[in-house]
């Protein structure tokens, strides 16, 4: 009974001692993971920095009132694994709300609404549209025949967009601006007059005069070989009436966009991409380059 009541003990002995070495075990294991955890965040902490880094060094070199969209130097390395990507482009080719409504100028807004018919939007949703962008933007509170002015629910600014994300706000502008990439075409921090060295294929399509021949073959020239803008064996003009004498525009046909177009605006959009292994960060910039570079907007992302 005795050696029974040992043999006993002793394997209940045997049992907490398994127990307490298991418990020991998964806390060691457990610690370990939870290190091991703390090194790989700490690692994807640095790579973010090291990449956020080398966006910003990117759009340091853009900043630089010397450099030009295309130049080498926009694309470089820190080190091992460790690079940026910057890319230039000109801020005056998209259309500028704000210039296109103050003033209620009926040749400006007519930009805005050739751009939106081309985009497929019906004729009276235009007019709609234009009208409740305007009693958005005046101080006023009478509306337009299309318009539509303060009630209950909807709250026009009644001054200008602080951003071009505020169209959708603008009654009637709903739909469109569900769109993918709707304000690609769109700022609020141009010059104002569209800039015919980085319109797109449809701001040029909203011009008066311009047709879809013309265009692409001035889009051709523009580009250069390689079919891209912002690289380095893009077509320069040198004025406002060089480019349009490349349209097909004769000297007379050309005063038609007096005062709606010009070159080369100073006003640049930058976005620089910086990686170092896996981590990706992005500067986006809008920068006045005249003289000493005035940055308008930085965004990180």
């Amino acid at each position: 009974m005795k050696r029974s009541f040992e043999i006993s003990r002793r394997g209940s002995a045997l049992l907490l001692s398994l127990w307490a070495l298991f418990l020991l075990s998964a806390m060691i294991i457990g610690w370990a993971l939870d290190i091991n955890n703390r090194i790989t965040l700490s690692g994807n902490a640095s790579r973010m920095l090291e990449a956020e880094a080398c966006a910003c060094s990117g759009a340091e070199i853009a900043i630089n009132p010397d450099t030009d969209p295309g130049d080498s130097i926009l694309i470089g390395s820190l080190g091992k694994n460790q690079t940026y990507n910057a890319k230039i482009i000109g801020e005056g080719g998209r259309i500028n709300i704000n210039w296109i409504v103050a003033g209620e100028n009926p040749q400006r807004l007519q930009i805005l609404r050739q751009y939106l018919e081309n985009k497929g939007i019906e004729l009276n949703q235009v007019e709609h549209m234009m009208d409740c962008l305007l009693d958005y933007v005046d101080p006023d509170d009478i509306p337009r025949l299309n318009g539509a002015e303060a009630d209950d629910t909807y709250h026009p600014r009644n001054a200008l967009l602080q951003t071009v994300e505020e169209l959708a706000q603008v009654k009637g502008w709903e739909d469109f601006c569900a769109r993918p990439g709707w304000d690609d075409d769109f700022t609020i921090y141009s010059s104002g007059p569209i800039d015919l060295q980085w319109a797109s294929r449809d701001v040029l399509l909203a011009l008066p005069g311009l047709n879809e021949p013309m265009v692409d073959r001035f889009l051709q020239m523009r580009r250069g070989p390689d079919g891209i803008d912002g690289t380095a064996d893009d077509m320069q003009f040198d004025s406002v009436q060089q480019a349009l004498v490349a349209m097909g525009f004769s000297t007379q046909q050309s005063e038609q966009l007096s005062g709606l177009v010009e070159y080369n605006d100073r006003v640049v959009r930058v976005t620089s991409v910086g990686k170092s292994g896996n981590a990706t960060r992005t500067v986006q910039m809008i920068l006045r380059k005249a003289g000493l570079s005035q940055i308008i907007r930085w965004k990180e992302s």
